[in-house]
């Protein structure tokens, strides 16, 4: 089946090693990986594990210590400042257990915080911000404080800003983490629809239920990937 999808991460013997004090710890130890464009990968694995360090080499937040990542067929290692900002601004898109939403802005204005930096009018803007929103179900919120939302209102919120760049990749580090059943069901839903609409979702998360609605499941323990399949 992948052989037929475009490849568009690339990972290949890559470690990432931490010195603390004498200890030398390696969070990832000679990970290689392909990932595909609309994959819906789970990666799960104790705390520890180094699911969260490969989360954050994959979105550009960290940088491996050994090995080659290439995304869309360029080396990361070569790019500058500018060209890793525009992959994390314009090509994938964040959503963290925490919701990072900030707290003094409405919903809307949230929304619009990865477009500043785009070259879009503020007419623009605000259709983009208003349409990522109603995919979202929020539209009777927009101007609605994070503390004027609930925790599923919050994380749908913070979707949508995943989503107002129109990236083609979702990073979600445990999306549900922080919220009941049933608003965690209504997020993997989105996430469902994403997939089918022809995003690539990929998703940190020690729950087997939510792995279970993954199409690929990768494990990792000490470092390594145990299972991909």
């Amino acid at each position: 089946m992948a052989k037929n999808k475009k490849e568009i991460i690339a990972i290949q013997s890559v470690s990432k090693i931490y010195h603390l004090g004498e200890t030398v710890v390696k969070a990832l130890d000679n990970v290689s990986l392909s990932i595909y464009e609309n994959d819906y990968i789970s990666i799960m694995g104790p705390s520890g594990s180094g699911k969260s360090t490969l989360m954050n080499i994959i979105g550009c937040l960290d940088v491996p210590t050994k090995g080659d990542y290439k995304f869309n067929s360029e080396l990361i290692s070569e790019m500058n400042d500018n060209q890793l900002a525009n992959i994390r601004n314009q090509k994938i898109g964040f959503v963290f257990q925490t919701f990072n939403l900030l707290p003094k802005l409405n919903a809307m204005q949230n929304v619009e915080v990865p477009l500043i930096y785009s070259s879009l009018g503020k007419k623009d803007r605000t259709e983009r911000v208003e349409e990522a929103l109603s995919i979202v179900g929020l539209q009777d919120r927009m101007t609605h404080k994070p503390n004027e939302l609930s925790g599923g209102q919050r994380q749908r919120v913070a979707i949508a800003r995943a989503l107002v760049n129109k990236p083609s990749i979702i990073l979600a580090d445990e999306p549900t983490g922080n919220l009941d059943s049933k608003s965690g069901n209504d997020i993997l839903k989105f996430f469902a629809k994403l997939h089918k609409a022809g995003n690539t979702i990929i998703m940190v998360t020690h729950e087997e239920s939510v792995a279970k609605l993954s199409k690929r499941r990768i494990d990792i323990f000490d470092g390594k990937i145990a299972r991909d399949e």
